[in-house]
């Protein structure tokens, strides 16, 4: 572990953060360029997607909580100043999709997926200054979610809205994903930071729809079966689909774990750990002998796709970490170490910073995809590197 520990933290600090430092602050626009594509190119007139800026307000955020380097808290006071006067709706609330180069509004939906990770970001910047403002704007988030994305009738949370909070026909986060009212992702992803806030703002109305949305998972979400997650569902949860998403499951595993623990309920905690065990279990489904883990199994057609991204091998890593410090299991801390030792042999790229989006199956870099982009972000795998710090 202290092997790892530090392998991750130059691997933080010498790569993945200078990049991100160096290379994607916009000094003429403000915030951040919208991307860098596989070869390394930059394109400066590209879009600004909202993911993109609120993961680097998180990553550095972290960075500067966890390592109190004056830089990090630079580039994360650039992402939150950027997530507020430009993302930020300051007429109907939450944040817009998409944003032009020079900052306007180009794409003005309310995807719950986006105002999530907002909250994400911000908290973490009031758990690394206390900045007041970035606790205010992150509950106002919180309260638009409540508000318009909350089914009350069904349980959960809507996918998407208007800009101005009604229906919308196409709900899709993105091109790959199907068009239903509400997903395993998004509710994934308003667990994280609804946690991240209680973290900092110990708000009754908060605890609660925190706890519902681990409820949620274990009632709604999983498959009691198999072990996997569901990803799409109607209104009324019905679920339709057959698809396995293993990076999805092992990311899951240790979030749900991390909000029961913040919940701190004594008897919610040991129901969950039951889950979060299964939950791994079936992820590992998706595991090579190498170490890494393939990417998604269509059931139904029996198409797998065995792409090794990015994002999947750093929520391998934690997730099996998570079950080493937490459940003392020897073999997990030997699957996360496989797959560090991968993703050091075939992921990060030494010669230009960063990592690649993926490996293909047959072994070669996919540069088809970002190295920058409106997806890829230094979230994953500069979480990776801060949850293995913080936890040893």
């Amino acid at each position: 572990m202290n092997n790892l520990r530090n392998e991750v933290r130059s691997e933080l600090e010498n790569n993945i953060l200078p990049f991100w430092m160096n290379r994607m602050a916009d000094k003429e626009n403000g915030g951040f360029y919208g991307r860098i594509d596989g070869y390394g190119v930059l394109h400066p007139d590209a879009p600004k997607g909202a993911i993109l800026n609120a993961r680097i307000l998180w990553t550095f955020s972290a960075a500067y909580r966890l390592l109190k380097k004056e830089e990090y808290l630079e580039t994360a006071s650039r992402a939150k100043r950027f997530l507020l006067d430009f993302f930020y709706d300051k007429q109907y609330e939450g944040v817009y999709w998409e944003l032009d180069a020079e900052g306007k509004p180009l794409d003005t939906k309310k995807q719950i997926y986006a105002l999530g990770f907002a909250i994400y970001g911000l908290s973490e910047y009031v758990r690394a200054t206390g900045d007041a403002e970035a606790l205010e704007y992150a509950v106002r988030l919180f309260e638009a979610i409540e508000k318009y994305s909350f089914d009350s009738e069904w349980n959960g949370y809507v996918e998407a809205l208007t800009r101005d909070w009604q229906p919308i026909e196409d709900m899709r986060l993105s091109d790959k994903d199907e068009n239903e009212k509400k997903t395993m992702n998004t509710h994934l992803h308003i667990l994280e930071p609804y946690a991240n806030l209680y973290r900092v703002w110990k708000d009754e109305r908060l605890k609660k729809q925190l706890r519902n949305l681990v409820e949620l998972f274990v009632t709604k979400i999983l498959d009691v079966r198999t072990g996997h997650l569901n990803l799409f569902f109607e209104e009324d949860w019905s679920n339709k689909y057959h698809i396995i998403s293993y990076g999805h499951d092992i990311e899951a595993s240790w979030l749900i774990h991390e909000a029961a623990l913040v919940l701190g309920d004594e008897e919610l905690l040991r129901r969950i750990e039951l889950v979060v065990v299964k939950i791994a279990e079936a992820a590992d489904e998706g595991l090579n002998s190498d170490g890494s883990m393939i990417y998604e199994n269509f059931v139904d057609s029996r198409k797998v796709d065995r792409e090794l991204h990015w994002w999947v091998q750093a929520e391998n890593v934690v997730g099996h970490v998570n079950l080493y410090q937490h459940f003392h299991d020897e073999d997990a801390l030997r699957k996360a170490l496989d797959c560090w030792k991968f993703i050091k042999e075939n992921l990060i790229d030494r010669e230009h910073g960063e990592w690649y989006w993926s490996r293909y199956a047959d072994g070669a870099v996919n540069r088809k995809d970002d190295k920058a982009g409106f997806w890829k972000c230094p979230y994953h795998n500069g979480r990776m590197c801060m949850e293995i710090i913080e936890r040893f």
